[in-house]
């Protein structure tokens, strides 16, 4: 397909007249940046906090960026592993 058919394609969206357009595209990035926030960094740092006081290192909260078993290999790690601060 044709660089110029993909640019056109496009093209309602700088018409003048349609103000709207932007603004619901502004609105949906906004939503993605959110639900990023939600969904990816918020259990990160979550993970990260529980990780650390557990006595682990606090990077392997970034296993939960694995798309679909990351935060399940997290959790196991918590539940059945010996926590090294129990060690002491």
């Amino acid at each position: 397909m044709p660089l110029s058919t993909i640019l056109s394609s496009f093209a309602w969206l700088q018409r003048a007249h349609e103000p709207s357009a932007a603004g619901l595209m502004g609105l949906g990035c906004g939503f993605i940046l959110l639900s990023l926030i939600v969904g990816v960094v918020l259990p990160i740092l979550c993970f990260w906090r529980i990780l650390s006081k557990a006595g682990y290192s606090g990077a392997l909260a970034l296993l939960c960026l694995v798309p679909g078993v990351g935060m399940i290999i997290v959790l196991c790690i918590l539940a059945f592993g010996t926590w090294p601060n129990e060690r002491r």
